[in-house]
């Protein structure tokens, strides 16, 4: 029964992961082309995954808490050698590609962050140079500082 229940959880857990691999990789895609509407649903998307990997988690925390009688204290590695050799090679399998692509998933992400931050700085140096007299500042057309941000602006083509 434990067996099954975790079983689940885990694969439950890998196809979250799997499908915020597949969301970051249309993040990317939308920061390269540009497309800030569809970045923004991304994003959305990418929350309501962070929801049910939260629910998730706990359902496993209880799951295994019942197992130790401990919160907090358990292993998973403890568990599965308790486990018959077949459904300890299944677990384990599933245990570590959830964890493999969840590294992956964070790497990537970090990648994608780095990417951005990196843009944004270069964005920033263009206008303090470019725009010496504004101390690196951007106004709205009503004379309000804005911060640098993602948002698309338009720039007059003649100086």
């Amino acid at each position: 029964m434990m067996f099954e229940q975790c079983r689940e959880i885990l694969l439950r857990e890998s196809e979250l992961v799997h499908r915020i691999a597949g969301l970051q990789d249309c993040i990317r895609e939308a920061v390269m082309g540009r497309n800030w509407a569809d970045f923004e649903d991304h994003f959305t998307a990418l929350g309501r995954i962070k929801t049910e990997i939260a629910a998730l988690e706990g359902e496993r925390e209880r799951l295994f808490a019942g197992i130790s009688g401990k919160t907090g204290d358990f292993s998973f590695y403890a568990f599965a050698a308790q486990l018959p050799e077949k459904q300890r090679i299944e677990l384990t399998e599933i245990y570590r590609s959830l964890k493999l692509e969840t590294l992956r998933v964070q790497v990537s992400g970090e990648a994608l962050m780095n990417y951005i931050t990196e843009v944004r700085v270069v964005i920033a140096g263009f206008f303090e140079i470019a725009f010496p007299d504004r101390g690196g500042k951007i106004y709205t057309p009503h004379g309000v500082s804005v911060s640098h941000d993602m948002r698309s602006m338009v720039l007059n083509r003649t100086f």
